[in-house]
């Protein structure tokens, strides 16, 4: 059973750091794309950042430079470091994967999300 579970979230002042974390059950992070993205209210989701089974990153530009995604397939487990934070990254942040259950048929995958304050 793919299972997806962040922790992390919390309220930090402008320009503090979060480290988040997402603990995948049921399938190999390595095989996967993981991605994190986040929903502020009143707006749609967006994407964040991923990284591919290839350890390639993507950032979307709004966090370049101060967000990074990383992934330890020992533990199962991808991460969003975030640094500088602005209050405008206040949003509920989801982990997600797009799971393959066999070649006909795959879906998306979203965890409960870790909702991140930035305020003074």
């Amino acid at each position: 059973q793919v299972q997806l579970v962040e922790s992390g979230g919390g309220l930090v002042q402008p320009g503090g750091s979060l480290r988040l974390s997402c603990v995948a059950s049921g399938f190999p992070i390595s095989a996967y794309t993981m991605g994190w993205y986040r929903q502020a209210p009143g707006m749609q989701r967006e994407s964040v950042a991923n990284i591919t089974g290839s350890e390639m990153t993507n950032y979307a530009e709004s966090v370049k430079g101060r967000f990074t995604i990383s992934r330890d397939n020992a533990k199962n487990t991808v991460y969003l470091q975030m640094n500088t934070l602005k209050p405008e990254d206040t949003a509920l942040y989801y982990c997600h994967v797009h799971y393959s259950y066999s070649w006909a048929y795959s879906r998306d995958h979203w965890g409960q999300g870790t909702q991140v304050t930035v305020s003074s």
